[in-house]
């Protein structure tokens, strides 16, 4: 299963002296998509760049379209299997084809996926380039290279052109970052990225310096307006002033989840043979089903037990009925996977190495005991912060930013006050890392959780970051706890 775990912080992103501030989060539920017209370019060399993060793999993941129809239109994408292609029809007719033999399906990864096309090359197989991670794709289950100086869709005058938006008008779930467009030049690896000298990781580079051309853009997402314009969503940074048109996207699908500091969000990968959980809002919303199974979900990202391994998240409830949250140990993944006897029963009798505080009673359960916080009256769209103190093995659990009571002393994390303390668990005891955990407590009711690991999918009125400067949580981080990302777990990852 794609985790990221501590010690393996290169595979999701590595130092860079450049580093990339936004991203922008699209939901297929809500129709999320970019477009703009386009005017006379060059038709037949262009290249087409952007960094991706995908969510569930359910659907066709379009990156950029030219022309929307079912007969006659330019499209690169991941397909719902996770592979990569770009396809080119024209009046009906088959122009090139190309689908990769390999496949990019982890959830957990940002990766770099560029397209650079030059018709007019006398190499056949040079006209269209597709490269990830500044390497090269070279084997495809399918390669039809076009004809010698055809022209495509994309830079045509007057042609549509989206992302975010495939051709039969279905959007898909991602996050993009750095998405850039170069009209008239068939660009290489070397224009957008480079690799890291210590870590070998492919990373970005500045990309403001290249010549864009007439179609060219640069989308930075770094504006919240609705409009076409400098300030909105889809503003064009090149210069070229090519501002993208909003549709269905707001401030609040603008992260601060990037190729240069990835935060944890819920994995779809987890899953036994009854679970079923509904993801949206690019992994932060969790909805398990309303039916007679149990499910659950954790996070992409592990934390490790170190002595300074701390770490601090928001769970919002817009439906607070009867589910659990709090922390899983790794080596219980597979175990809550595949045995639905245990993951059914959120008690202290279970044997898996969790901690979950449970909605509705306000108790914590763990494997030895259970302890009261008396924050048992948990309203819809409360938010619930939980801090685990990994290294001392100490859960602290607050209700809209009052932490509960433990035998009668207000927990503060902070000062280690009246944490529920796990440390002597024999699970814990063996432990090397836990993931953030959330899930039903009963059959039959559908909680919904909207998790906040530091790059919220709901809107924020107060804006705390951890002590790093990283994360926006609605209330107060912890002194010495931090948001789940890669950057803090660089730090504190061991």
């Amino acid at each position: 299963m794609p985790l990221i775990l501590p010690g393996n912080v290169g595979s999701a992103t590595a130092a860079t002296g450049f580093n990339v501030s936004n991203s922008l989060r699209f939901n297929a539920a809500s129709n999320d998509h970019l477009n703009r017209t386009q005017t006379a370019g060059n038709r037949r060399k262009f290249t087409f760049s952007t960094w991706l993060k995908r969510c569930k793999g359910d659907s066709r993941m379009a990156l950029f379209l030219a022309n929307r129809s079912s007969s006659d239109y330019d499209q690169f994408y991941l397909n719902e299997g996770g592979y990569i292609e770009a396809d080119f029809y024209h009046s009906g007719t088959q122009i090139f084809r190309y689908k990769t033999n390999a496949l990019y399906r982890d959830p957990s990864a940002w990766y770099h996926m560029m397209f650079a096309v030059d018709t007019e090359h006398d190499t056949a197989s040079s006209r269209v380039r597709i490269y990830v991670n500044g390497s090269e794709v070279t084997s495809f289950s399918t390669e039809t290279n076009p004809s010698e100086d055809v022209d495509t869709h994309v830079n045509e005058n007057s042609i549509v052109a989206y992302i975010g938006s495939d051709y039969n008008s279905n959007e898909p779930d991602y996050y993009l970052a750095e998405t850039v467009m170069l009209d008239g030049t068939q660009a290489t690896p070397s224009d957008f990225g480079e690799f890291d000298s210590d870590s070998g990781i492919w990373k970005p580079i500045d990309v403001s310096g290249l010549t864009f051309g007439t179609n060219g853009f640069y989308l930075q997402y770094k504006e919240t307006g609705t409009s076409a314009n400098a300030s909105g969503i889809g503003a064009d940074t090149s210069g070229e002033t090519n501002h993208f048109t909003v549709n269905n996207l707001t401030a609040v699908d603008q992260s601060i989840d990037t190729c240069t500091n990835n935060f944890a969000t819920f994995n779809p990968l987890y899953r036994n043979s009854n679970s079923a959980i509904n993801y949206t809002e690019g992994n932060l919303s969790a909805i398990p089903a309303a039916d007679g199974s149990i499910s659950f979900s954790g996070s992409t990202i592990a934390m490790p037990k170190t002595s300074t391994s701390k770490w601090y998240a928001e769970f919002k409830t817009p439906v607070a009925e009867y589910g659990s949250l709090g922390i899983m140990d790794v080596d219980s993944i597979s175990q809550a996977i595949n045995d639905n006897t245990d993951i059914s029963s959120n008690s202290n009798g279970t044997s898996l190495g969790r901690v979950l505080f449970q909605q509705g009673n306000g108790v914590v359960y763990y494997i030895g005991g259970t302890a009261s916080t008396g924050l048992s009256s948990e309203a819809n769209n409360d938010i619930i912060s939980i801090a685990w103190d990994a290294g001392a093995g100490k859960f602290y659990v607050a209700q809209n930013g009052t932490y509960g009571t433990i035998s009668g002393t207000q927990q503060d994390p902070a000062n280690g006050t009246a944490g529920v303390d796990v440390s002597g668990e024999a699970w814990y005891t063996a432990s090397s890392a836990f993931v953030w955990y959330v899930g039903d407590n009963t059959t039959g009711a559908s909680s919904q959780f909207l998790g906040n690991f530091g790059s919220p999918s709901f809107a924020i009125s107060s804006g705390n970051t951890d002590g790093n400067g990283y994360g926006n949580f609605e209330y107060a981080v912890p002194s010495g706890f931090y948001a789940l990302c890669t950057k803090n777990l660089a730090e504190f990852g061991g």
